[in-house]
């Protein structure tokens, strides 16, 4: 059985002991949560596309670890007019683990 949610404006296709690198989600290591905006839902019996979403569909996830991404340079220049500037930024992310998907 499989998936579709929608959780910091992307979507992923999850299964069962799936592990993802989703964006940061306010919550504790080794906390449950539930991710209720499921678009699709499929398995043996057939795929249930939702308008917009599948209704009583929920997808249930263990939270596993809070962290930052490898750090991302931006560098700006202006040719011939002495302007540099860098600056760095590190995407914080939250690492789930999925444990039950209910359709």
């Amino acid at each position: 059985m499989y998936a579709i949610i929608e959780t910091g404006g992307k979507q992923y296709k999850v299964a069962v002991g799936d592990v993802l690198f989703i964006e940061k989600l306010e919550a504790e290591d080794g906390a449950e949560v539930k991710f209720d905006k499921v678009l699709v839902v499929g398995g043996e019996d057939g795929v249930k596309v939702g308008a917009p979403l599948v209704a009583g569909a929920a997808v249930s996830a263990k939270v596993l670890k809070q962290g930052k991404g490898k750090k991302v340079i931006v560098y700006k220049m202006k040719p011939k007019k002495n302007y540099r500037r860098k600056q760095g930024h590190r995407q914080p992310y939250t690492k789930v683990e999925i444990t039950a998907i209910q359709a």
